[in-house]
């Protein structure tokens, strides 16, 4: 998901730090599919191609063998009656267990009841606030599951109730609990299938209804993950259970989807994978029918409208065989087709150079309506959406939101990391990878130190997302942060032992889960160093670096016949450490000499000889100390003497001019 910084907050953030810039410099210094319920035998009929979890060849992707364990297999049919604003739905689920045990219960995800209420968990962290969306007052979602048995034929539905382990919220229903009347043994599965409603909301956090555009993200009763032991570090294999929260996304198992959307005949249908038959139409009813499959995919979302504008381009390259980009654009958009697609294909074309190979067929990308904005900025597996429609002559935010959704598709949708408790290895890496690109592709570089300046309360980066004091917190360490301290480790080791060090992680562990620990693993690895101490005190750690100048005296001794000033410079740690601390010293008549602090000691102090006084001194003048965000304590000036004032003053103009060239207005 995209975190967006509305543009007041982000323009006074700027006048409060160029303000106390200058003002320190110059002062002190500067939401019933068909009329008849599908049986078992033909939702299975109807499957592409053999249902096996086992034998399973792909549809969707470049290869015949799986690319993931695919652990779980959904048939859904999905009717969406706009009347009401509802889903009607029933899918069959097979689930096999990964696990060394029996398995005697099952999870449910149920999302959509995180907007039944204001008293559910989600609703009361982000109190209806998401990003700068809000939730409608007396707008409300919904799922109720009218019926759920196994193949046998058991009712599963007097065995299942609603858990709330993170908070113990009662009037919290998002994760159901089911209590199995035979236990799953390890390598078998278990078939069940559910019928359920969803009442959709307006279109708030990833889903709903706007008029007659459609978002259905997190629409379907989803089980939880179980995990062997070992997954991310887990020493006792178990279930993965967390409720929906104000800040969390997501996290599920790799699997096939098959599903089925009816709409009314006028709707066009996006959605994850590709269509399996053209959309049937049935006259009578006036509605139509798509049919998609998707593979090797961890989440399944659609949107749906009457009035998208429709297009489609094959796209190849050398890293990418073969893939169909595909826009589902808002009217107001249309006439920007060509900047969707030249996104989309910039972003596919760098991320499978750097990382590796894009392995589905498709991508779509949906542009959701003026005021639909609450469906804008979100990943799903190759289905992305853009920024709603809002202006008809928008910035380079429509690029950006485009670059950092398909980067999604890698950190979010191949590796996918548990985004309930290590949220930073989608954001933050996501968000270093759009940089990237939107330096590349679009010359727009970041300006790392107003970002840093930012973080102004920093907390450790593998925490719950709902750890986080709130969204603000949230977003600015999990995107920003995370972000910077990719590059700092970028800036130690260079871009391209940096390159190989992503691409090495993308590689090792896409479809595979990883946690914290597998990323600093690989960092160690191709650097053959120990970075404890780093995450220690950046990931692991809430730490910023801090560096200050806290006084400069001068004395002025006499050496035989020249006068020689000894000026002795105070310098402290009051933040992390870094490897190495560049300090510039500018003497009265302009002369300036650098040198480099290990800054593992609390402070230290330098002794200058020169013909002059030291009149300033500024820690890391060319802004090198990525995870620095306390700016304004790196400069001092020294009171000076009268004759050298005119000098001081050319010093002044000229610092200011370097902190303002690092300013994009």
């Amino acid at each position: 998901m995209k975190f967006r910084i509305s543009d007041r907050r982000f323009q006074w953030l700027l006048v409060v730090i160029l303000a106390g810039l200058i003002v320190y410099t110059i002062s002190d210094a500067l939401r019933t599919p068909a009329a008849d319920t599908p049986t078992w035998a033909s939702i299975i009929k109807d499957t592409p191609t053999a249902i096996s979890l086992d034998n399973r060849t792909s549809d969707v992707l470049h290869e015949d063998k799986p690319l993931s364990n695919r652990i779980v297999e959904y048939h859904m049919n999905v009717e969406y009656n706009p009347d009401n604003k509802e889903l009607q739905g029933q899918q069959v689920i097979t689930w096999k267990n990964p696990g060394t045990m029996q398995v005697d219960e099952l999870y449910l995800h149920t999302y959509p009841n995180a907007f039944s209420s204001k008293k559910t968990t989600f609703m009361k962290e982000s109190g209806g606030k998401l990003r700068e969306d809000h939730a409608v007052e007396g707008s409300y979602g919904s799922m109720k599951i009218t019926s759920i048995t196994t193949q046998k034929g058991q009712d599963l539905s007097v065995r299942m109730w609603y858990v709330q382990p993170d908070d113990g919220n009662i009037d919290d229903h998002t994760l159901l609990k089911i209590s199995l009347p035979e236990a799953v043994k390890p390598g078998e599965s278990i078939t069940f299938s559910t019928k359920f409603t969803v009442a959709l909301p307006h279109v708030f956090a990833r889903m709903g209804v706007i008029d007659d555009f459609v978002m259905a993200g997190q629409w379907f009763p989803k089980l939880a993950v179980y995990e062997p032991a070992g997954t991310r570090g887990r020493a006792q294999e178990g279930w993965n259970l967390h409720q929906y929260h104000g800040n969390s996304e997501f996290y599920a198992d790799f699997g096939i989807y098959d599903v089925k959307i009816k709409v009314p005949s006028n709707y066009i249908v996006a959605a994850t994978g590709l269509p399996t038959k053209p959309a049937i139409e049935d006259s009578v009813s006036q509605t139509k029918t798509y049919a998609f499959y998707a593979d090797d995919v961890h989440d399944f979302a659609w949107s749906a409208s009457p009035n998208f504008r429709y297009y489609e381009e094959p796209f190849a390259t050398k890293q990418i065989p073969g893939v169909k980009i595909k826009l589902y654009l808002d009217p107001r958009h249309e006439d920007l087709k060509d900047r969707y697609f030249a996104a989309a294909k910039k972003a596919l074309t760098r991320y499978s150079e750097w990382y590796g190979q894009y392995p589905y067929a498709t991508l779509s990308i949906v542009v959701p309506p003026k005021g639909g904005n609450g469906a804008g900025g979100m990943e799903y597996p190759t289905l992305v959406t853009g920024w709603s429609a809002e202006s008809t002559v928008p910035s380079l935010e429509l690029e950006r939101v485009v670059v950092h959704e398909i980067g999604h598709q890698y950190w979010y949708g191949m590796v996918a990391s548990n985004e309930f408790e290590e949220a930073w290895l989608d954001e933050g890496f996501t968000s270093y990878a759009e940089d990237a690109v939107m330096e590349a592709e679009y010359g727009v570089r970041a300006n790392l130190p107003i970002e840093a300046s930012y973080i102004t309360s920093p907390a450790a980066l593998k925490l719950n997302s709902w750890d986080y004091r709130d969204h603000n917190e949230y977003a600015d360490n999990v995107y920003i942060r995370a972000k910077l301290v990719l590059r700092s480790i970028e800036s130690n080791v260079g871009k391209q032992t940096m390159a190989r060090i992503m691409r090495t992680y993308f590689e090792r562990w896409k479809f595979k889960h990883p946690a914290t620990k597998d990323f600093q693993t690989v960092v160690e690895e191709v650097t053959n160093e120990n970075w404890s101490s780093f995450f220690n005190q950046y990931v692991y750690g809430e730490l910023m670096m801090d560096f200050s100048v806290d006084s400069i005296q001068v004395k002025k001794p006499t050496q035989g016949d020249s006068t020689v000033y000894e000026s002795t410079v105070l310098v402290h740690k009051r933040g992390g450490t870094a490897p190495k601390v560049p300090i510039l010293f500018h003497f009265a008549d302009n002369h300036k000499e650098v040198r480099v602090w290990e800054g593992t000691e609390a402070s230290t102090s330098f002794k200058l000889y020169h013909t002059s006084p030291v009149d300033w001194a500024m820690i890391d003048p060319n802004y090198s100390l990525v995870l620095e965000n306390k700016h304004i304590n790196n400069f001092y000036k020294k009171d000076i003497d009268p004759k050298w004032q005119v000098r001081w003053n050319l010093g002044v103009s000229q610092l200011v001019e370097t902190v303002f060239s690092w300013i994009a207005w």
